[in-house]
């Protein structure tokens, strides 16, 4: 799809719609902070201020992507997280969104392991800049905010840390005139890919990139193995546009939420000091509606929505 004016001009339209959204973006603290009803004297409810979904691939019910949708809804999910490039037909997703008054707020890129930015192989970097371009127009298509990114892997002397952070840098920055141009901004996972495992290298990575376009999809889980989730937060600060939500234990690895060595309330503390504001995405084993009915109940205890 070409970002011409009649996508610009469907992006728009959504967006009058589907106004929610905008929580994607980020929120300025002072704006909200004051609004919020508190839970108690040290803890304030986040409802309001940090907005709840699933990766797209989690809903596992046979049935069509309206009733995707309307699961979601009805399970307490404030909007939805697709991916791309893929099969998906996202004008059908896009009217269940206006059918159900869920917002897309953004999607995945579906390629960033395999079409690596940092490979050696030129044209599998090509390859991966393509799928990126794709997925910020397909984003910006269904009046979403972000693309999610992992900018590549350290594999060996081919691919080293010190290359995925040059290479990946140079081929973000060929698609940050199509990101400013869609309103859609390219935001950095941290992985279990051997790139930025401490919190100073990711943000000193994002500040190298040098865009407002860019920014961290925080994964509190992931980070997990190499310290905590909270000083992760405080570090990444502003940096942080958006976050993924799991678990992790050194004696159980990766479990349902909640079950791990995540301490959730320092980590609800200093998303409150940054001033945190917008969507966080689960991103654990899937299911059907007990499953996700689960998923939900278990975000909106340790995050307090």
């Amino acid at each position: 799809m070409a970002m011409d004016n009649d996508l610009l001009a469907t992006r728009r339209s959504f967006l009058g719609v589907a106004a929610a959204g905008a929580a994607g973006m980020i929120m300025s603290a002072s704006s909200t902070t004051a609004e919020l009803p508190a839970k108690n004297g040290s803890d304030p409810s986040n409802a309001g201020r940090i907005f709840k979904s699933v990766k797209w691939g989690m809903v596992d019910i046979k049935g069509t992507v309206l009733e995707k949708f309307e699961l979601q809804k009805e399970l307490g999910f404030d909007g939805v997280e697709l991916v791309s490039p893929s099969s998906m037909n996202f004008q059908e997703a896009v009217e269940a969104s206006r059918k159900t008054g869920l917002p897309i707020h953004g999607a995945v890129d579906s390629v960033h392991w395999q079409d690596r930015l940092s490979s050696p192989d030129e044209k599998t970097r090509a390859k991966g800049l393509a799928a990126l371009q794709q997925a910020i127009r397909d984003v910006a298509f269904c009046g979403g905010s972000a693309v999610l990114l992992v900018p590549g892997k350290v594999t060996g002397p081919d691919e080293t840390h010190d290359d995925v952070w040059k290479r990946s840098i140079v081929e973000i920055r060929k698609a940050l005139p199509l990101a400013a141009k869609s309103g859609v901004r390219i935001l950095i996972e941290n992985v279990w890919n051997g790139f930025c495992e401490k919190p100073e290298q990711m943000r000193d990575y994002i500040d190298d990139i040098g865009s407002p376009w860019v920014g961290a999809y925080f994964d509190i889980g992931n980070c997990r193995k190499f310290g905590p989730s909270e000083t992760w937060v405080r570090v990444l600060g502003p940096r942080i546009v958006k976050l993924d939500v799991k678990d992790w234990g050194v004696k159980n690895g990766f479990c349902k939420i909640g079950d791990g060595d995540v301490n959730w309330p320092e980590v609800r503390k200093a998303l409150a000091e940054i001033g945190f504001a917008g969507w966080c995405t689960a991103e654990v084993d899937g299911g059907g509606r007990e499953q996700l009915a689960d998923i939900a109940a278990r975000m909106n205890r340790v995050l307090a929505l």
